[in-house]
């Protein structure tokens, strides 16, 4: 019976590390993609059936799918570790909820979210959904400098400019509206001009904050989000030839050269014993 059942798992993983069911899964998510803005036209009585019934279909192959992958791991108690998998699972699960009655919105709502299972089954995708997810921490310190930086200036412009303009530098709160605007190049020469008429020399307050926000600020986060990613590229490139260090980190190059010198070392000691 064992032999049975490793058999079977057997099979189910390669069925599953399949290119052609990859890429048959990857067909099937798009095509429900395709499904669901299909649905936002009005349509027939007869073409709206048609799309009913595909996507039971859909939503059928997904429970499939995800049973094969649950079936081919060897060990089903680390299939949920993952959090992709809790993801599909959820999603699958959910696409099974009748769309009818009171649960027609959740039902809706988690067949759009099956576009994003795409994400899940694409290792590039995971990649750099991971890479972001890891640098948000980072860039939260960015962010918190920017609003300091943000709640400055618009300290400093709602005490100059309230008066020539109280729609938009009225409190600190609206001239923090205002100054996402102009951070965002929004027509933001009209608003200095408005104000350089009264105050030729104000263009040097907005010249300096877009320097630090629009170049300096974003320039940080986007160098947060590199670095991230080459780390994550570094992590799947070693996992992806079984390089792996102490602890489950992946391996350096210099690790893995060290470690060839030495091996090197005792084969020729040994040589040189015989």
């Amino acid at each position: 019976m064992s032999r049975l059942i490793l058999s079977a798992q057997r099979q189910l993983s390669n069925i599953d590390d399949s290119k052609i069911f990859q890429g048959i899964v990857i067909a099937v998510i798009l095509l429900s993609a395709l499904l669901i803005g299909a649905k936002t036209h009005n349509l027939s009585a007869n073409a709206i059936a048609v799309l009913l019934l595909m996507d039971v279909a859909v939503t059928v192959f997904f429970a499939i799918e995800l049973s094969i992958r649950f079936f081919a791991c060897p060990e089903k108690k680390y299939f949920f570790k993952s959090g992709w998998n809790i993801f599909d699972t959820v999603i699958v699960i959910g696409s099974l909820v009748p769309s009818g009655g009171s649960g027609i919105l959740l039902a809706r709502l988690l067949r759009v979210f099956r576009v994003l299972r795409l994400i899940s089954i694409v290792p590039e995708l995971r990649l750099l959904i991971n890479a972001l997810l890891k640098a948000i921490p980072r860039m939260g310190y960015i962010a918190l400098l920017m609003f300091v930086i943000f709640y400055i200036y618009a300290a400093v412009g709602s005490m100059f400019f309230h008066e020539i303009n109280e729609v938009l530098w009225g409190d600190v709160s609206i001239s923090m509206l205002t100054l996402f605007r102009i951070a965002t190049f929004e027509d933001w020469t009209d608003v200095m001009y408005e104000t350089m008429i009264v105050y030729p020399l104000s263009w040097i307050y907005y010249l300096t904050f877009i320097f630090l926000t629009a170049f300096i600020f974003l320039n940080m986060m986007v160098g947060t989000v590199l670095e991230v990613m080459s780390q994550e590229h570094e992590k799947f490139r070693a996992e992806q030839h079984g390089e792996s260090a102490e602890g489950g980190e992946p391996a350096s190059r210099a690790q893995i050269d060290n470690l060839e010198k030495q091996l090197q070392e005792i084969k020729v000691l040994l040589l040189e014993n015989k």
